[in-house]
């Protein structure tokens, strides 16, 4: 072999690996982006799954709402009756017939 053939062989050589280096360089750097887009996206999500956990915390008490509203509704049932019961013999025909008694 001659030193041309042997300085050939070094230049592909060298051009190959100048290519690959330069292929892998730019893959490494699209990882590095796509790296950082999803660090922004998990750092959204956790905010949000902070702020979810949150709203979570409070279903407790959102349970036990449902059972004082039925005891409010079952009270004002009740008033309603009391005041029904007041006002029977008050206005309408019972208070034409008192004031007809009265003159």
């Amino acid at each position: 072999m001659t030193v041309l053939a042997v300085s050939g062989y070094w230049t592909a050589a060298l051009i190959i690996g100048l290519v690959a280096a330069l292929v892998v360089a730019t893959l490494l750097g699209l990882l590095l982006l796509n790296v950082a887009r999803i660090q922004r996206s998990v750092e959204g999500l956790l905010t949000i799954a902070g702020n979810v956990g949150a709203n979570t915390a409070n279903i407790p008490q959102l349970e036990a709402t449902a059972p004082v509203l039925a005891e409010i509704v079952d009270e004002a049932v009740v008033q309603d009756g009391y005041m029904s019961a007041l006002t029977d013999g008050f206005g309408g025909n019972g208070a034409t017939a008192d004031r007809a008694e009265t003159a």
